[in-house]
């Protein structure tokens, strides 16, 4: 189910069978009291048509489910939404035009009721957190096996969070692990003239301050950082967003 490589543009999403037909979408999923009885109502996003498919033709094969219809990028997976009214959105997250997290954010920002399931490939923590924060009820990995996708696209459907294994790993790591310090402006400021290349001795005549100076504040953002020399602060500075392409 691994997506096709990066960068590829993807097709408009085609329509669901409810889309096809012109029909409402039937009844949601039992609610916990045990109410409804109709299949879950699917939205697949992701930007390659290959994965779509696989997805679309797995679900489809199953009568726990109906797919309403398929999304390319974040854009269309918002309008779909609100017009399909489905339970579930498998959401990818890196798309054109609009990413995954910012259509989460927007879904909640609207008031959508569907629970977002994110399907992705990255699991990392500038993944995997902003996902959750915007409001995703789960995160999966492409690489899940069938049954594992289907009973946490249920388990969705039901408002229980969700997370595979691997990503559940690295959250418990994060909340477990020690509190960083946030960098200080003038820390910033260091790393982002050293990012263009400047020694120390050159950031120190920029910024007015003593060399030493300089070595101190450098010291300091790699403890808080975790790294020990000067280019894999600015990476990972870059990782977290302290410094951005325009910074420098």
């Amino acid at each position: 189910m691994s997506a096709p490589g990066p960068g590829r543009p993807g097709q408009r999403g085609r329509p669901g069978r409810s889309e096809q037909r012109g029909r409402p979408g039937r009844p949601g999923p039992p609610d916990e009291a045990g109410g409804g009885t109709g299949p879950i109502r699917l939205l697949i996003v992701d930007d390659h048509p290959v994965v779509r498919d696989g997805l679309s033709g797995m679900f489809r094969g199953d009568t726990d489910f109906d797919v309403l219809g398929e999304a390319a990028d974040g854009a269309e997976a918002v309008a779909k939404t609100l017009a399909l009214k489905p339970d579930v959105v498998l959401m990818d997250l890196r798309m054109p035009r609009m990413d995954g997290v910012s259509a989460i954010a927007e879904l909640a920002k609207r008031g959508a009721p569907a629970r977002v399931l994110v399907l992705t490939t990255y699991d990392t923590d500038s993944d995997v957190v902003p996902a959750i924060e915007a409001g995703a009820t789960g995160y999966l990995l492409k690489d899940s096996p069938r049954d594992e996708l289907l009973r946490a696209v249920r388990a969705a459907a039901r408002g229980e969070a969700v997370l595979s294994p691997a990503v559940a790993t690295r959250l418990l790591g994060q909340v477990r692990g020690p509190v960083q310090a946030p960098l200080s402006q003038r820390e910033i400021e260091i790393l982002e003239i050293i990012a263009r290349g400047a020694t120390n001795r050159e950031a120190a005549a920029r910024l007015f301050i003593s060399e030493a100076t300089v070595k101190t504040h450098l010291l300091h953002s790699y403890a808080k950082l975790g790294v020990s020399d000067r280019a894999a602060a600015v990476a990972e500075a870059f990782r977290r967003g302290l410094l951005t392409p325009e910074s420098h």
